[in-house]
């Protein structure tokens, strides 16, 4: 057995692996886990773009709801000498998975590159430090308004003006919802779908549709706006009330 072989399995088992734990986790709570599997390679690399149109300048980077960490391995080789990457995930099953990706990681272990694993929410991270990209994993539309609002506010918060927040949402959510939702749930989705439109109308910069995922996702690209009387902060759709 060569050495492409013995490598292409080890891939193979460790995906097979990532995609059997997220189903546990989507078991035992899907509205945050948000999926039924990991990010493939296709969403990760549109999800990290914006790190790579960057390079080789150093960058502060943040991933928030990193997972089984598919967009982790992906970010880690674009971290020029001298980036800094923060990972927030606060399930702790996964939490573990990740550090243990960054202590083995290979790119990491001559790089420069400072890669920090915190188990917490995103809402909740106790840091000074301002970020150039958010790549962000969350499932949004699993959440409260509230909680979204929270969430979207903190990231422009941690975002230095100018730097870029990067997420997606899957295709055909909206049509589903809407078939089988209860009248509860189809106000909440609207609700954030609201939030989430204020946000893209003030702060994006680009909308691409990764069909090779699965499922199909579109991702955003946002861009804080460097704050001026012309240029505002989005504001809330609970403050716009």
């Amino acid at each position: 057995m060569n050495d492409w072989t013995t490598s292409h399995d080890r891939v193979l088992a460790q995906r097979n692996a990532e995609g059997w734990m997220f189903l546990i986790e989507a078991a035992r709570d899907l509205r945050t886990t948000g999926a039924i599997a990991p990010s493939g390679k296709a969403l990760a690399r549109v999800l990290t773009d914006p790190v790579r149109a960057r390079a080789p300048h150093p960058l502060a980077v943040l991933e928030a709801g990193a997972g089984t960490g598919p967009v982790t391995r992906a970010l880690i080789p674009q971290l020029s000498r001298g980036s800094r990457l923060d990972i927030v995930e606060a399930n702790p099953r996964f939490a573990e998975r990740l550090r243990h990706l960054v202590t083995t990681h290979p790119h990491l272990t001559a790089a420069s590159a400072q890669v920090n694993v915190h188990q917490t929410y995103v809402e909740q991270l106790d840091t000074d430090q301002r970020y150039d990209v958010i790549v962000s994993g969350l499932p949004l539309t699993n959440f409260t308004p509230v909680q979204v609002e929270r969430i979207m506010a903190r990231y422009m918060e941690l975002l230095h003006p100018g730097g870029t927040l990067t997420y997606f949402a899957y295709l055909g959510t909206r049509r589903a919802r809407a078939l089988t939702a209860s009248r509860a749930e189809a106000r909440r989705h609207a609700a954030v779908d609201e939030i989430m439109a204020a946000y893209q109308r003030t702060c994006a910069t680009g909308r691409w549709t990764v069909w090779a995922n699965v499922p199909p996702a579109y991702v955003w690209h946002l861009q804080r706006p460097n704050v001026s009387a012309d240029h505002p902060e989005p504001q809330s759709v609970e403050a716009r009330r």
